[in-house]
């Protein structure tokens, strides 16, 4: 399984927080990652997004269809964003589009088995792999870490 986090890019200040769209400058930074994304995706692949309208402005960037849900919003869990993505046994490439710290701290626990405050920062993907057959333990990896001054 691969689980991409992508953090939302740049939004507008303001309340409230679930209404902040994307400054001009994250609608460029959102369509930068897009375009490296979709180099590199395949065609088993699962978008998950929060609710908050700046994630459904970067996950539109890639022109698929998503599936919104509130867990992976602005109150979820390290623990609900996981699951929500299948990690570490799911199929396939999920994309997890949503929010720090929460995605930090996804990342932190899908590497060391330990939440941290690790950042993401705003408009990055951080790209994990998780390989291992059935019930074993999966090795996990990270694959790419790419802000979109990079993509």
């Amino acid at each position: 399984m691969d689980l991409i986090l992508w953090r939302h890019a740049e939004a507008e200040d303001g309340l409230p927080d679930e209404k902040r769209a994307l400054t001009p400058r994250g609608e460029k930074q959102a369509r930068k990652l897009a375009k490296w994304l979709k180099k590199r995706l395949g065609n088993d692949l699962k978008v998950i997004v929060s609710p908050a309208v700046r994630c459904r402005q970067t996950a539109e960037a890639l022109g698929i269809p998503f599936h919104t849900t509130k867990m992976v919003g602005t109150s979820a869990t390290a623990h609900q964003v996981l699951t929500a993505a299948g990690w570490p046994h799911g199929e396939g490439t999920v994309i997890v589009v949503g929010h720090q710290p929460t995605l930090g701290r996804c990342a932190a626990f899908a590497l060391t088995g330990h939440e941290a405050d690790w950042t993401i920062k705003k408009g990055a993907v951080w790209w994990l792999g998780a390989d291992g057959a059935g019930g074993e333990s999966p090795s996990v990896s990270l694959r790419a870490v790419v802000g979109p001054d990079l993509a």
